[in-house]
């Protein structure tokens, strides 16, 4: 804060007199200088209340003195202060003139009043302020950190900072998903700056940017969370003007606290993603009491209600998978249930309730795949389950997955591969290779013109090993086909009298069978 020219002439000490501008004289003064020249405005910024005797100064040229104010008001003057009784007994008519024209507040400084002392009043005012700024900062900081301490934690923090400015506070996770806004009237407007809290995540932090919430035409200045070059979260404040100093301060600390609290909620998730591992990889190796002893309470009821196995892919992107795993976390924040997430591989493993937020989040964000947002993403889930049918789940939710690569979709549920065919499986190339490579010396046969060995295979399997049926639909006498079906085995080195070999040598024909067939 500044004083303003009023504040000055109402100052006793400085016995100033208004001559001219009586309307002006609200204006801030940001400084206090002293110049002879008639011309001062190079060494100017703008704000300033000018002192001068009228040394060099053509005083009984009113065309002078009309210049010399213009030049005054065009470089932002907002007074000038003429001191009397040094080279002048009074102030100049044409200058008095001149100050009126123009309507500059024109200040009449008496012979015993220094234009020091104006100067050391300018000064003491901006101090005093400055002063009262960082300790009203001070004062914030500790509020905002014993706001961030309490049962409220982030929340808590900004609707202190929301009062201390005067306006509202949100806080981002780097999808641009609101995680806490204060107060709540304020959740529109916030979820307004998705796009703009994603760009400024992308940037080296800290960072900070400006934008408009909307219509309402609020200020908006985004602030990056955390002490590394990533950031960890962003903070939004939303004002009807740009903070002053003291909410300035205020600003900046709760940006520090949140770094601090953000950066420990960092290391304890740290430690949870550890224990999380560990506890999956007990509910898959089939030993859920284990599981259940060594989660305790961290997990709340996930442990003890239904609950599904998902697991996620991405093509080679970590960041498809980094943001799916955010957006199932922020949403199982939001609604304030627990789930389990850890790395499996290169990919993903959710454990999450049957029906609630994370697992909609999940098939939310693989809505998202056909619009670009999710490219590259796959999902396997399985059905629900109990604890101790979680290893099974997942190996479920893994044949899910395999599905969902193959046929190129997002998301494809146990319950979709188990009612449908798994002649789609055979598409995939190693399936196909495997197939070509045990067909490939009856082929090999039949290209020799020593007989028609793969037909024959096919119709006798198709006809689930009746000779006179499958010879039948051959054309051939059934004691041709035995014959045929002995060289089948001989080249394989396989009886046919297994069921196992029945069972490859069927798919692998319908594998490599053109289509139709």
């Amino acid at each position: 804060m500044h004083p303003s020219l009023a504040s000055l002439v109402q100052h006793t000490a400085l016995r100033l007199s208004v001559l001219a501008g009586r309307e002006r004289l609200a204006a801030e003064v940001r400084w206090a200088h002293a110049s002879e020249l008639s011309d001062p405005t190079p060494w100017l910024d703008g704000g300033e209340l000018l002192l001068t005797t009228g040394l060099n100064l053509a005083v009984d040229d009113a065309e002078a003195m009309r210049a010399y104010v213009a030049r005054l008001c065009e470089a932002g003057v907002v007074g000038l202060g003429f001191g009397v009784g040094v080279n002048h007994p009074e102030v100049p008519p044409a200058l008095l003139a001149a100050a009126r024209e123009a309507d500059l507040p024109l200040l009449e400084v008496p012979r015993p009043t220094p234009f020091i002392a104006i100067s050391k009043a300018v000064s003491a005012v901006m101090a005093a302020e400055q002063y009262r700024a960082v300790t009203a900062g001070f004062a914030a900081q500790r509020e905002l950190t014993r706001a961030a301490l309490s049962d409220g934690g982030q929340r808590a923090l900004l609707e202190r900072l929301a009062a201390q400015v005067g306006g509202w506070a949100a806080l981002y996770d780097l999808t641009g998903t609101v995680t806490a806004v204060a107060p709540a009237w304020a959740a529109r407007r916030a979820g307004r700056l998705t796009q703009d809290v994603r760009r400024l995540g992308q940037r080296t932090a800290p960072a900070t940017a400006v934008c408009a919430a909307g219509p309402e035409e609020d200020r908006v200045e985004l602030q990056s969370v955390g002490s590394g070059q990533v950031p960890r979260a962003i903070l939004a404040i939303g004002t009807a003007a740009p903070p002053a100093t003291a909410e300035r301060y205020a600003i900046q600390s709760a940006v520090a606290v949140l770094t601090l609290t953000t950066e420990r909620s960092s290391a304890y998730q740290a430690a949870e993603a550890r224990l999380g591992g560990a506890v999956l990889r007990m509910l898959l190796s089939g030993e859920p009491d284990h599981a259940r002893a060594v989660a305790g309470q961290l997990y709340g009821g996930l442990l003890d209600a239904p609950l599904r196995v998902l697991v996620a892919e991405s093509n080679g992107d970590p960041a498809v998978l980094e943001d799916f795993g955010l957006a199932v976390e922020a949403a199982a924040q939001r609604a304030g249930e627990p789930v389990l997430a850890a790395a499996d591989g290169e990919g993903l493993v959710v454990v999450a309730a049957d029906g609630g937020a994370a697992m909609a989040a999940c098939e939310d964000y693989a809505r998202l795949a056909p619009e670009g947002r999710a490219e590259g993403l796959a999902l396997g889930m399985s059905a629900p389950t109990g604890l101790a049918s979680a290893d099974a789940a997942y190996q479920h939710a893994r044949a899910a997955l395999l599905v969902a690569r193959r046929r190129g979709r997002a998301l494809v549920e146990h319950n979709d591969v188990a009612t449908g065919s798994v002649m789609p499986l055979l598409a995939d190339d190693a399936v196909r290779a495997f197939a070509d490579g045990l067909l490939r010396a009856l082929r090999d046969h039949d290209e020799r013109g020593r007989g028609d060995l793969v037909a024959s295979l096919r119709a006798w399997l198709a006809r689930h090993g009746q000779w006179d049926a499958a010879a039948a639909d051959l054309g051939v006498h059934r004691h041709t086909l035995r014959y045929r079906m002995r060289r089948v085995e001989e080249i394989l080195d396989r009886s046919l009298d297994d069921p196992d070999v029945r069972m490859e040598l069927w798919l692998a024909l319908k594998a490599t069978a053109p289509p139709g067939r």
